[in-house]
């Protein structure tokens, strides 16, 4: 019996390496009844495999897959979303289905035969791409739930029972959606996921906050701060009161009509703060201490007035307000060293009404000033464009090298004024323009056109404290004063005499009214000038701080002279041969003559 199992199982044991030997087939070979992706490649060459599916693929490439989702349908190519599929990797995975040696690869191969296998390649989509097909989708699908929610009628809370919603279930959907376009086949439609949205919520969830609806819209509510008292009825309490919604269980003072609301009430109780300031006395300055201010504390408020509304009896609110304070605080300000004067200048001017508005204008637009250590003061930026909006008149100017008149004409008043200030100062002077045409009335060499945006004048707060310019105006007087931390600096200055360097020429118009050879000369006109000026800035213990040369080079301004019209030429004299003028032709009885006429000379201007 022995010798029988054994031959038995000798024999079972070939017999099953017969059936592997005859089942292993090639190596060369994929296993019969293998799949990729739904197509059948039993019984092919790998190569043969790969280029069979790569042209399935290709075909399939903008042949759309029909998706539904919520009674809807979506259609969606594999190149709109840049699909890529790893054919070779997924034949390798199909070889091994049928891999080993010898009669264990039959035994393998058998089993793939019988029963079947298909491999899932492995594929990649731009991510961006189906993002936004699923946004798309989404979109078109959801429908998300609503809450239940309290609704004024009238002065009567209703409620509003909440519904349910669905919502396409992105995650599901996404890889539903990359596995049927990376399958070569096409036809049937694919159901994305759809899930539904409940409400979080119940109807009797609200019964509270109705409740407390109905309770603030009892009565008025009686609005008070200090003696003043404000009276709210039914209407305006609903309008501010912002109901149950959007999951939410409470009621509240909020909403657009209540931020309205509480806006318009916050400027009714405001008082701006004030900042400290400067009170100049003569050269001595002192600081004015800063005031707070007064603001509507909106939230607070809003919390007192809900409180109120709930209440059955004593149904009144008071105004929170809170305490605002200011920019510039009276420490600040004494910590900024403006103490005494540390410059002052003074012009004269004058002129037609709309140049002295001009003066006085574009100085209450610098007076006040502030320049940090350190910073550049500005004359443009401060005072910004010389524009008719904010004022300015037309006045003289000088435009061109020529008086004329312009908008805003003596503001330069002003701007060497300033310049002169900041001159006397020993400050750092960055940029100075001279006047195109000389003006006896400022000081030689010291003048400083400004002209908005290009020409500017410029100086630095080179001193470790703070500087205040003021200005002060008079009826013919334009004083401009810079006040902070004295430094004591000496400055001297040297001016070069003033060099006549042109003529001026002149510039003559014919005046029908004169006499022919009659002359008048309305502006003698100035000639051209140049000078400089030398300034030295020592500190009180003898250092040289500045040493600047300004140099003013100023064009001549024409002699404007009229002249009497030239004298007529005389008429030209008429002569005829034997005749008898009767026009234009004169006849006699033996012959015809033309008439002669002797054209006048004429005269070069």
């Amino acid at each position: 019996m022995w010798h029988l199992v054994v031959l038995g199982a000798l024999a079972l044991i070939g017999l099953a390496v017969v059936v592997g030997l005859v089942f292993a087939g090639s190596t060369t070979r994929l296993p019969a009844g293998i799949r990729v992706a739904g197509v059948d490649v039993g019984g092919m060459k790998p190569g043969d495999a790969r280029a069979l599916l790569e042209q399935k693929a290709n075909d399939v490439l903008h042949v759309p897959v029909v998706f539904t989702a919520g009674g809807k349908t979506f259609r969606v190519t594999a190149d709109e979303l840049g699909l890529r599929v790893d054919w070779g990797r997924a034949v390798a995975d199909a070889s091994r289905e049928g891999s080993g040696f010898g009669p264990l690869r039959g035994f393998a191969r058998l089993d793939v035969r019988i029963f079947g296998s298909d491999v899932t390649p492995q594929t990649q989509v731009y991510s961006g791409a189906l993002d936004l097909e699923l946004r798309r989708i989404a979109a078109a699908v959801d429908r998300p739930h609503r809450e239940p929610s309290l609704r004024l009628r009238g002065a009567t809370p209703v409620l509003v029972p909440g519904t349910s919603g669905y919502l396409l279930n992105r995650t599901e959907a996404a890889s539903r959606i990359v596995r049927a376009l990376a399958s070569l086949e096409r036809g049937t439609p694919v159901a994305l996921p759809v899930t539904t949205d409940a409400p979080r919520l119940s109807a009797a969830a609200l019964a509270p906050a109705e409740a407390q609806v109905r309770r603030a819209l009892s009565g008025p509510v009686r609005l008070r701060l200090g003696p003043t008292s404000w009276r709210l009825p039914r209407w305006r309490v609903a309008q501010l009161l912002e109901l149950p919604a959007d999951g939410r269980t409470t009621i509240r003072v909020g909403g657009p009509a209540a931020t309205q609301w509480l806006g318009a009430l916050g400027k009714r109780v405001a008082r701006p703060p004030k900042d400290a300031g400067f009170v100049v006395n003569g050269s001595s300055v002192r600081v004015l201490p800063a005031q707070p201010g007064l603001g509507l504390d909106g939230a607070a408020t809003a919390r007192a007035l809900l409180r109120a509304a709930l209440r059955p009896t004593n149904r009144v609110a008071f105004v929170a307000v809170a305490r605002t304070q200011p920019k510039r605080t009276t420490a600040a300000a004494q910590a900024m060293g403006i103490t005494g004067l540390v410059s002052s200048y003074t012009t004269v001017y004058g002129g037609i009404a709309n140049r002295i508005h001009n003066v006085q204008l574009v100085a209450r637009l610098i007076d006040g000033k502030l320049i940090a250590p350190g910073a550049t003061f500005s004359f443009n930026q401060t005072t910004g464009a010389r524009t008719a909006a904010k004022g300015f008149l037309a006045a003289p100017v000088i435009i061109n090298g020529e008086l004329q008149t312009g908008l805003g004409g003596g503001v330069c008043q002003v701007s060497t004024t300033v310049f002169n200030a900041a001159f006397d100062a020993g400050l750092e002077i960055t940029q100075r323009t001279n006047h195109a045409l000389y003006i006896s009335h400022y000081p030689q060499g010291r003048d400083a056109t400004v002209d908005y945006p290009d020409v500017d004048l410029k100086f630095v707060n080179d001193t470790p404290h703070w500087l205040l310019l003021r200005t002060f105006v008079g009826p013919s007087e334009l004083t401009v004063s810079l006040y902070g931390t004295p430094l004591h600096r000496k400055v001297v200055s040297t001016t070069a005499p003033l060099v006549q360097v042109g003529a001026p020429p002149v510039k003559k118009t014919i005046d029908p009214s004169l006499s022919p050879g009659e002359t008048v000369v309305d502006d003698p006109g100035e000639p051209a000038f140049h000078t400089s000026v030398h300034r030295l800035v020592y500190s009180p213990s003898g250092k040289l701080l500045h040493d600047d040369t300004w140099y003013s080079s100023y064009v001549a301004s024409p002699e404007l002279v009229r002249v009497g019209p030239k004298r007529k030429p005389a008429k030209p004299k008429q002569t005829t041969t034997g005749a008898t003028t009767t026009g234009e032709t004169t006849t006699s009885s033996s012959a015809t003559t033309t008439q002669t006429t002797t054209a006048p000379t004429t005269a070069r201007p």
